[in-house]
């Protein structure tokens, strides 16, 4: 096996249990490196760092998947999943949930969502994609699923030198099923829909809404196939209007609301919400509650002011949209954007807006996606409620 020694002066996030180490983190490598093999990491002082695989390619040269000298085979990998499974199991996601989540389940770059008896899994990294045929071959033995399928049509794969791609890793079946979530059904497009189908990270904080939407007038933007919309209508909003710039996504959502019986209460209409909310904020329409659901803005750090930007932008003018003593309930889903810096920018928002705000609750994503301490990128969801009122 390939020995990797780090040089001396290292970031102490790898000692302290963070699995990435960068190319210029390594002092000398021993033998003949073949990329996507297991590799043996090596402190400067000759301990052992851990076992996991290199690419010398990628900016991320080793992802560290254990920190023992035990050997990475097929069952290694069926271990790890049934332990991400019982975790699921015993904190209640049983149904729909994120079975695997990349480093904070020990293997980095994997995403594995479980969606009934489908699966649709992600390997974002050559060394985890090496391991692809283990990976199914441990979910047949675990839940003998109906479908997998793969949804690498992400470019963050051409980092790794690995194609876009998306398909059948099972026997072909059909890629739109429907998933019950909180009382509600709600469809998903395996094959075509964002990310693999579905965002199962806001699962919890949909229930959130339900006492601030009682009897409430709604506008949702950004809302995707309508999931934050349609739970508002089910808790009792007397009229919910939501606005996406997709068409798809608003067919989508409008389905869902039918699915469900509430397409009297909750209408979705293709509309680019920047747009929308400046000019009915010049028409001075008022809602109860205004959720906003963005997408992440930026993918890089050199683009965060611009994000910031958007994301300050858009809640200032939400909140412009809400009757005194109304509520917003807003997200960002890039990791990029702290939670410190998320809550100062609607600080700042309130502030232009001319709005006092008191908040209702702060949360991060879903337990089925779990935070490790130190991993940034696992702390990525911020969602929060506000109360707004004029100065």
């Amino acid at each position: 096996m390939v020995k990797v020694y780090l040089k001396r002066k290292i970031a102490p996030r790898i000692a302290n249990g963070h699995p990435w180490i960068y190319g210029n983190e390594i002092e000398k490598t021993e033998g003949d490196i073949v990329a996507g093999e297991i590799v043996e990491v090596y402190f400067a002082d000759k301990k052992l760092a851990g076992r996991g695989y290199i690419n010398p390619q990628s900016q991320i040269a080793v992802r560290l998947l254990t920190r023992k000298q035990e050997e990475i085979n097929e069952a290694f990998f069926l271990d790890r999943i049934k332990k991400a499974w019982q975790y699921r199991q015993k904190l209640g996601y049983t149904e729909n949930c994120r079975l695997v989540f990349g480093e904070a389940d020990y293997l980095p770059a994997l995403i594995i969502d479980k969606f009934n008896d489908y699966f649709v899994i992600q390997t974002l990294s050559l060394g985890i994609e090496q391991w692809k045929p283990a990976i199914i071959k441990a979910l047949e033995t675990i839940f003998n699923p109906k479908g997998i399928y793969e949804r690498n049509d992400v470019p963050v794969r051409e980092l790794e030198g690995l194609p876009q791609q998306k398909g059948f890793l099972s026997a072909p079946f059909d890629t739109n099923i429907i998933i019950n979530e909180n009382g509600l059904k709600f469809n998903v497009n395996i094959e075509n829909g964002q990310k693999t189908g579905y965002f199962l990270d806001q699962q919890d904080n949909r229930r959130a809404i339900q006492q601030v939407v009682k009897g409430a007038s709604v506008l949702g933007a950004f809302t995707y196939t309508g999931t934050f919309e349609i739970h508002a209508a089910h808790y009792g909003a007397k009229y919910v209007l939501g606005i996406d710039i997709s068409e798809q996504a608003v067919e989508q959502a409008n389905k869902n609301a039918a699915l469900n019986g509430l397409e009297n209460i909750c209408r979705f209409e293709a509309k680019n919400a920047f747009d929308a909310l400046k000019q009915w904020d010049k028409e001075e329409k008022k809602y109860d509650v205004v959720m906003l659901d963005p997408p992440a803005f930026t993918k890089s750090r050199e683009n965060i002011g611009k994000a910031i930007t958007g994301y300050k932008e858009i809640n200032l003018r939400g909140m412009k949209l809400i009757k005194n003593g109304g509520f917003l309930v807003t997200s960002s889903c890039t990791n990029l954007v702290s939670p410190d810096l998320f809550l100062q920018t609607i600080a700042a928002a309130a502030k232009d807006a001319k709005k006092k705000i008191r908040q209702v609750t702060f949360k991060a994503q879903s337990s089925d996606h779990p935070i490790i301490w130190g991993l940034e990128n696992t702390n990525y969801l911020k969602f929060l409620i506000v109360e707004v009122s004029s100065i």
